[in-house]
């Protein structure tokens, strides 16, 4: 559509795939829009687009004044551009013809700092500002996102009817919801995409362990990922590993995935997520060993040159003696259960951190809400999910998902394969360390005393630290040096 006969609802800047599709999205669900991009070829394809779609009632500018003057008042603008100075270039190009009351939603994967200062910005001019997370990809934009805005109440409020529409609909209802004030909704966007590291991590590792030691076939992985897809573990991420592993190669033969490099890219969300986490003292050994992963898989040529190398050296490979005699259906469903087990305690570590954020910041975060936002539409979507939003129904408070009563019986049940898994992987020279961060992430939590009474006498020998004891109250120092030379020249005297 061309000329706008009346105001556009809402107004959307940036027509990249996401920002088309998001777009179209809107249109599509009855809410006339109106939507702008610098590039003006961006703004006809995008139109064309809403014709072919459906003659939806998406209408294009081409300045952003004649833009943001279609929009019918208080008005909301979505911004969808690159991180960083774009949103602050597209902020300042828009807000001189916004007026008070209007409001700006940036729906990128921004920094949370940027948002709060961005609020404080926009504030001077009495605009209204949100930072939503917007996940899912191009196909949840266009069909239903996670969505997850944050900052002024208000503004939520102006646009609640139509995002409730646009994001994925869940048998509880539409994958949105209000996160909290200031940047908590890209913070939130954040940490489930350190979590999605996490889990492509655990898929890789069980795909590592299946097809090396189980010895299995792309025809016999894409089954038990199928197969697994109808259980616990049911997910968008590996119900998509279970269509990678069909797929055949159209440029030579065999199978596609066998043909992909093994180096993995990054966008930094990751890398945020694990600093948020060193900087708040939570552990994420799950979320970091992914992130490690990806540096370790850059160094491919040091990688090949480390394998000739060692070989050299004698280093003999452990994989093809134990396949020899392994159960296979045994193996299978081993993994199975070591990559559930593993996938609760990364689930757990990012909830941790999303807990002490919402505690140093006082933003009063729902977690079984966030559970729930998060079973439809994104990345991370996954049946258990669901489980996880009972289990904060059940103790808002509650200090680990681990701990929770029936997560804690899940465990329990599945510590001996998870250990078995983990084990026959060390012994065939196979890495895991997403799988092993979990392990010992669980071993460590669950223990009662921990070897760090020894770390702490050495800080106080070397530093004078002090420490604390656990049959008295206060802090001590001790002379260590002196009473370990006492006890010296106690010991030459019995000699």
């Amino acid at each position: 559509m061309e000329a706008s006969p009346a105001l556009s609802r809402i107004g959307l800047a940036g027509l990249a795939v996401m920002g088309q599709n998001l777009a179209l999205n809107v249109a599509e669900k009855g809410f006339p829009i109106s939507v702008y991009n610098r590039t003006t070829s961006k703004v006809d394809e995008t139109v064309q687009r809403a014709q072919d779609e459906g003659q939806l009632p998406l209408f294009g500018h081409y300045t952003p004044r004649e833009f943001v003057l279609s929009i019918k008042r208080p008005r909301s603008v979505v911004i969808l551009v690159k991180a960083g100075s774009p949103v602050d270039q597209t902020i300042a190009a828009l807000s001189d013809h916004m007026e008070p009351g209007d409001c700006i939603i940036d729906g990128g994967n921004e920094w949370y700092e940027n948002t709060e200062r961005r609020i404080q910005e926009v504030s001077n001019k009495g605009l209204l500002y949100l930072g939503m997370g917007v996940s899912g990809g191009e196909e949840g934009a266009r069909n239903g996102p996670s969505l997850m805005p944050g900052g002024s109440h208000q503004a939520y409020s102006n646009i609640q009817d139509i995002l409730e529409k646009v994001a994925a609909q869940v048998e509880d209802g539409p994958c949105v919801t209000y996160i909290g004030e200031g940047g908590s909704g890209n913070f939130v966007k954040m940490v489930h995409n350190g979590i999605e590291y996490g889990d492509m991590q655990l898929i890789s590792e069980a795909y590592d362990v299946l097809k090396h030691v189980g010895g299995l076939s792309n025809d016999e992985l894409a089954e038990i990922f199928a197969e697994w897809n109808r259980g616990e573990l049911e997910s968008f991420l590996i119900e998509i590993t279970s269509d990678i592993f069909r797929v055949k190669d159209d440029l030579s033969d065999g199978f596609l995935v066998d043909k992909i490099l093994d180096k993995t890219g990054m966008k930094g969300t990751g890398k945020w997520t694990v600093q948020q986490a060193a900087e708040l003292s939570v552990a994420a050994p799950t979320i970091a060993a992914s992130l490690d992963c990806r540096y370790l898989s850059g160094l491919k040529e040091e990688r090949e040159n480390a394998a000739e190398v060692l070989n050299e050296a004698g280093l003999k490979e452990e994989v093809g003696s134990l396949a020899n005699g392994i159960d296979k259906k045994r193996l299978i469903d081993d993994v199975r259960q070591a990559l559930y087990a593993s996938k609760i305690c990364s689930y757990a570590q990012g909830m941790n951190l999303l807990r002490a954020k919402s505690v140093e910041k006082g933003w009063n975060l729902n977690f079984g809400e966030l559970a729930r936002i998060w079973k439809g539409g994104c990345i991370i979507r996954a049946v258990f999910l669901d489980r996880i939003k009972k289990a904060y129904q059940r103790n808002p408070n509650l200090a680990s998902l681990v701990v929770d009563p029936e997560f804690a019986r899940e465990m329990v049940q599945r510590q001996a394969a998870w250990r078995r898994v983990v084990g026959l992987a060390i012994s065939a020279g196979i890495s895991t360390p997403g799988m092993c961060a979990s392990l010992a992430y669980f071993d460590t939590y669950r223990r009662a005393r921990l070897p760090a009474n020894l770390v702490q006498a050495q800080r106080d020998l070397f530093g004078a630290h002090t420490y604390e004891r656990i049959d008295r109250p206060g802090s001590f120092h001790t002379e260590w040096k002196k009473y370990a030379q006492k006890s010296n020249a106690g010991v030459g005297a019995l000699n």
